[in-house]
């Protein structure tokens, strides 16, 4: 029901160029009255110059945007040799954003060799337009902004055409046993950030990975969980947007955001995932437990692979598998804490951590956090590591 509800909400579409004189800015847009404040950087991450063409996801108030950029070679001395623009759109759900991903690409083509030539930007925004929710009166953070559904999105076909077929298996080839690092943050709802240069598009999608790894869909779990937020790219003028935030998950391709300590509490440089909070250095080793869920997250992707080789049609079921996969392991944590929680001793065990996937001595510090954040009233007796 609520996806129909979602059918093509585009509230803006927008043309952003750079002028060698003023930098960058925006050219047109639709409505003509619509707050594009900060799009115009949003929209070309700094260092695009190096670059032919790229996409970018990101957040702006109460919408996500999609823009896609593209870089042309002009004989002008006014343009300094080259023509770069980006065109975008914004919606109140970026599920949807996807879809309009080829439309975009090829507009940008457009505005370059015909620049000042609107009429298909505007027919597509004719036809596609949707209204924001009302805001009138509410202070924006009250506003329900549609996230990654932490329903079962296999029950939903048309939530997966969010991105290209094998964005996920690229993040599990990308950062290897590290998910599980970055699993463990994403479930403790930590700050996030991933930097990486130019092209940012594909470090979009790792942002978007990332947010897959902490879906729970055990009813009545965490009312007072932060909820975790896929803000996309970001640069220096979210600085004061993102002082505010408890939990999300961002990517940037400015250097300057890693002295910005108090921004952020995971860091990860390409491959590499830091922390600077003494506390959370534990999570940052692989334990056993660690390697065994991803060799079973393997060999599921083995068999996958394997029965696709026979002839089933599985273009779309890596993606499930590795939703799914998380969102069981999930699940048996919190189903195991909850259990623990209503029992009379309220003591939770080596076995129960066992039990759970994970490692009683390796995971000691995971599982304290994990009880502090999500509220749980339990007991660790895990202490001794003699003992077990």
């Amino acid at each position: 029901p609520r996806v129909e509800a979602e059918e093509d909400q585009i509230v803006a579409v927008f043309v952003v160029t750079f002028d060698p004189r003023t930098g960058n800015m925006v050219e047109w847009c639709l409505p003509q009255d619509i707050d594009l404040e900060g799009v115009e950087f949003k929209s070309m991450a700094s260092g695009s110059h190096k670059i032919q063409s790229d996409f970018i996801y990101f957040r702006k108030g109460l919408c996500f945007g999609l823009a896609c950029f593209a870089n042309m070679p002009v004989e002008s001395e006014l343009e300094r040799g080259a023509r770069m623009k980006s065109v975008g759109i914004l919606s109140p759900s970026y599920t949807l954003l996807y879809r309009y991903m080829h439309f975009l690409e090829n507009q940008v083509r457009h505005q370059l060799e015909m620049p000042g030539h609107y009429s298909h930007l505007e027919a597509f925004y004719d036809d596609k337009k949707g209204v924001l929710p009302d805001s009138k009166g509410t202070p924006s953070s009250q506003q329900p902004v549609h996230w990654l559904p932490s329903i079962h999105r296999y029950m939903y076909p048309e939530m997966k055409i969010t991105h290209p077929a094998g964005c996920m298996s690229q993040f599990i080839k990308f950062f290897g046993e590290q998910i599980l690092v970055l699993w463990k943050f994403a479930l403790l709802r930590k700050r996030i950030l991933i930097f990486s240069p130019p092209p940012v598009g594909v470090v979009c999608y790792r942002v978007y990975c990332c947010c897959c790894l902490a879906n729970v869909s055990l009813p009545g779990l965490g009312g007072t969980v932060p909820e975790s937020k896929p803000f996309f790219y970001v640069n220096v003028a979210d600085i004061e947007m993102l002082e505010t935030e408890v939990s999300y998950v961002a990517c940037t391709t400015e250097k300057i955001f890693e002295q910005k300590r108090d921004l952020y509490d995971v860091y990860v440089d390409n491959q590499n995932v830091k922390t600077h909070h003494e506390r959370l250095q534990p999570l940052l080793k692989i334990n056993n437990a660690d390697k065994e869920k991803y060799r079973r997250l393997n060999d599921q992707r083995q068999m996958l692979m394997y029965s696709q080789e026979v002839g089933e049609d599985c273009s779309s079921c890596e993606e499930d598998l590795f939703i799914l996969f998380f969102m069981e392991q999930n699940n048996r944590i919190f189903q195991t804490l909850m259990e623990v929680s209503a029992s009379q001793d309220k003591t939770l065990t080596a076995d129960h951590a066992r039990g759970m996937g994970l490692d009683p001595q390796g995971d000691r510090s995971f599982l304290m956090d994990l009880l502090e954040v999500y509220g749980i009233d339990v007991m660790l007796v895990i202490d001794n590591p003699c003992c077990t």
